[in-house]
This record gives structure tokens, sequence and C-alpha cells, in this order.
């Protein structure tokens, strides 16, 4: 066989551990954030978008 090849017979004989259990997941809201954020940064969209292409520039 060649390289990035596979044998088709073995795709049908592969064995997968299915039995999912509810504590086997991740807990999202273990870190749930339940505060407030905001900010200003004080420049003009075009402050900005200048500012970008001089760091492209760069």
């Amino acid at each position: 066989m060649g390289f990035g090849s596979y044998d088709e017979s073995e795709q049908d004989s592969q064995d997968y551990d299915q039995d999912l259990d509810e504590n086997d997941g991740v807990a999202t809201a273990e870190n749930d954030h339940k505060g407030e954020v905001s900010f200003e940064n004080g420049a003009s969209n075009d402050e900005l978008l200048d500012r970008l292409q001089e760091i492209k520039d760069d």
C-alpha cells in the first residue's frame, strides 16, 4: 500500500466505545461570568483604520 491509503476491510472492524455517561462531558457553566464589561477606546474609526494601515505597512 502507498502512503495515505488504507485497507477498507479494516474500517468495518473498528470498535468504538459509544457508552456515554452524563459525567463524561465538560461542565460549561462552571466558569460563568456574571459581570459586565465595557470600554471606551477614545479613537474614531478613521483613526483606528489609519493605525491598522501603519501596522500593516511595517
